[in-house]
C-alpha cells in the first residue's frame, strides 16, 4: 500500500486533507478514468461518503488526543473552513502571547551572571557519573542564558532519569555563587524532599545553605526558614506552590526552576508570568516535545533537549501478563534476593491494604509498606524516607511516586490493572526503575485481571509499551498520547480542543504560519 509505506498509514486510520478535512482511510482502489487505470486513495467522510483521491494528494495521519475519536469532516457546506478559522484564531492568540515572552526577554533587563566562578568547576567536577553529551550541551546553553543579561527562559526536555536534575543543579550553583537566591517549585511534596536530599547531598563541600519548605515542615521550622530567606540566609529554597504563596520573600531571588510546570495550576501560573519578567526561569519537563512542535517554536522559545541515556543503563524487560500469584511472589523475592528494592503500584486507596495483606500471606518475610496521598503527611514522609534508607523491601503505592522519585535501588515494579492507566502514567511509572549506578537489569511487570476482557485502547496502550523498551523511547515513541499531553503543556490545556479538532500536524503548521507572519509585521 502506498500509503502505509510512505507516511504509515493504514486502512482504518483517520486522515487530514487540508482541503476536505478529517476521513477515514479505507485503503487504495484501482479506477479507470479516460480509459486509463490508475491507483487512489479511498477516503471515508461523514455520512459514509467515499472521496477517491490521486495518492501525490497531500494526507497526513491525523494524531489526535488519546482515547478520543475524530469526527468525521462532512464533504458539503463550510463545517471544515469554520473549524479552521477557529483554530486559526486560537493559534494566533498562542503566536502572540510566545512572541510577547520574547520580546520581554529580548528588551527586559535581567541579571547577567558572572562567568562561571572557580567554585562552579569544582562542583561540576564533583558529578559521580560522566555526562553524556546532551547533558553537557544543555547545560552550557543554561549558563550562556544567564551570564546574557536579559531574562532567561528555557525549557529543558528529557526522558525520565536522564539527568535534568544535574543540570538544573549547575544553574543553581551558578546562581548562589554569582549572589543570588534560587526558588526550586516541584508538584509534590515527596518530590520536594527528594530533591532536598539531593541537593544538599550534592553541595555539602561548599558553604550553600539549602532549605525545603513542605507541609511536612512544623509551623516553627517554617518560621524560621522563612526568616532566613529575607534576610538571605537561605541560598536554595524548594517547595511545592506553597513557595507561591504571598508570605514568601526573597533577599535577592535570581533563578526560578520549576519541575514539571504542567501540574500546577491557572492561578499558579499567573504568578509564574510576573516572575517570568524579573528572574531566570528554568523549566523542566519528562514529557516528551514532538519534533514537530519544537521545529515549529524554535526562535520563539528557548528548548534544551536531553536525548542520550546515560552510559551502561540497560533498557527495562517489561511483560504484560495476567495477574498471578506465582509470578508476583517470584518476582519479588527475585528483586530482594539481589539486595534489591521493589514498587507494587495499586491505584485505589479503598483497596490498597487487602493487596499489602494478601502480598505479606504470600511473602512473610518480605518487609511491606504502603503509602498514598491520603495519609498524614508526616506518615507518609517517615514510610517514603523509610523506603529511601532501605528499611522496606517491597512500597504498595498509588501512582504518588510516579513524579520523579528516585530511588537506584528499586529495580522491580508491578503495576496491578496496568489497563487502568494512560500511557504516559504507564511510561513514567515505569521509569521510576532502571536508575541503578551499576549495570542491573530492571523488570516492570504490567498486570491485568485474570480473563479480563480488555478496552481496545488499553490493549493499545499496553502493546505499545511493552513494544518501546528501548531506551528514551520517550522521545521516539510514537506515544501521541505522551506528545499530545506535551504539546497541550507547553501551550496552555485549553489548546487541546483546537489541537483534536484539526489534527496536531496540521495545528503545528498553523502555528508555525501565525508565528512567521506575526515576526514579518514587527
Amino acid at each position: 500500500d502506498p500509503l502505509t509505506e510512505k507516511k504509515d498509514i493504514l486502512p482504518g486510520d483517520f486522515v487530514v486533507h487540508l482541503k476536505y478535512g478529517i476521513g477515514r482511510y479505507l485503503g487504495n482502489k484501482t479506477l479507470k478514468i479516460d480509459g486509463q487505470s490508475k491507483r487512489h486513495l479511498a477516503i471515508e467522510y461523514a455520512d459514509q461518503e467515499v472521496l477517491y483521491l490521486d495518492y501525490q494528494e497531500p494526507l497526513e495521519r491525523y494524531i489526535g488526543s488519546e482515547g478520543r475519536t475524530p469526527r468525521l469532516t462532512k464533504l458539503h457546506g463550510k463545517e471544515w473552513q469554520r473549524i479552521k478559522d477557529q483554530t486559526r484564531r486560537a493559534v494566533s492568540s498562542v503566536a502572540a502571547d510566545l512572541l510577547e515572552i520574547q520580546a520581554r526577554r529580548t528588551f527586559g533587563r535581567g541579571i547577567a551572571f558572572p562567568k562561571d566562578h572557580e567554585w562552579q568547576e569544582r562542583f561540576e567536577a564533583l558529578f559521580d557519573f560522566e555526562e553524556t553529551p546532551d547533558q553537557k550541551r544543555a547545560a552550557e546553553e543554561v549558563k550562556k542564558d544567564m551570564e546574557r543579561g536579559k531574562p532567561m527562559d528555557r525549557l529543558l526536555a528529557g526522558d525520565v532519569g536522564y539527568g535534568k536534575t544535574e543540570v538544573a543543579m549547575r544553574a543553581a550553583f551558578k546562581a548562589v555563587t554569582g549572589g543570588h537566591q534560587v526558588a526550586v517549585l516541584v508538584p509534590t511534596t515527596v518530590l520536594a524532599e527528594q530533591h532536598f536530599l539531593v541537593l544538599k547531598r550534592r553541595l555539602q563541600s561548599f558553604p550553600v545553605t539549602v532549605e525545603v519548605l513542605s507541609r511536612f515542615r512544623s509551623r516553627k521550622d517554617q518560621a524560621v526558614i522563612l526568616k532566613g530567606l529575607k534576610e538571605g540566609a537561605v541560598d536554595i529554597l524548594i517547595g511545592t506552590h506553597r513557595l507561591l504563596s504571598d508570605d514568601i520573600v526573597f533577599k535577592k531571588l535570581g533563578l526560578l526552576i520549576i519541575d514539571e510546570e504542567q501540574r500546577f495550576g491557572v492561578r499558579h501560573k499567573e504568578k509564574l508570568k510576573q516572575f517570568r519578567s524579573t528572574v531566570d526561569v528554568l523549566s523542566l519537563t519528562a514529557t516528551p516535545i514532538p519534533r514537530t512542535l519544537y521545529m515549529a517554536m524554535v526562535g520563539v522559545r528557548d528548548m534544551s533537549l536531553i536525548q542520550t541515556p546515560p552510559k551502561n543503563r540497560m533498557p527495562i524487560e517489561t511483560y504484560i501478563l495476567e495477574f498471578d500469584d506465582r509470578i508476583v511472589r517470584e518476582a519479588i523475592k527475585r528483586e530482594i534476593d539481589r539486595g534489591g528494592q521493589v514498587y507494587f503500584i495499586h491505584n485505589r486507596v479503598q483497596s490498597i491494604d487487602k493487596v499489602c495483606r494478601h502480598l505479606k500471606d504470600l511473602l512473610p518475610q518480605v518487609r511491606f509498606a504502603v503509602a498514598h496521598g491520603q495519609m498524614a503527611p508526616q506518615v507518609l514522609e517517615s514510610i517514603m524516607q523509610d523506603f529511601i534508607d532501605g528499611k522496606i523491601d517491597c512500597l504498595i503505592a498509588t501512582n504518588i511516586i510516579e513524579s520523579g522519585i528516585d530511588i537506584p535501588n528499586a529495580n522491580t515494579i508491578l503495576i496491578n490493572r496496568a489497563d487502568l492507566f494512560g500511557l504516559a502514567d504507564l511510561y513514567q511509572l515505569r521509569g521510576r526503575v532502571g536508575r541503578f549506578h551499576e549495570v542491573r537489569q530492571a523488570y516492570a511487570y504490567l498486570m491485568t485481571p485474570k480473563n479480563w476482557v480488555m478496552t481496545q485502547d488499553a490493549e493499545k496502550r499496553l502493546a505499545a509499551i511493552e513494544r518501546f523498551t528501548e531506551l528514551g523511547s520517550g522521545f521516539k515513541i510514537a506515544m501521541e498520547d505522551l506528545e499530545i499531553r506535551g504539546a497541550g503543556n507547553i501551550l496552555g490545556h485549553e489548546q487541546s480542543g483546537f489541537i483534536h479538532a484539526v489534527g496536531f500536524d496540521l495545528y503545528c503548521r498553523m502555528l508555525q504560519e501565525e508565528i512567521s507572519k506575526k515576526k514579518s509585521k514587527s
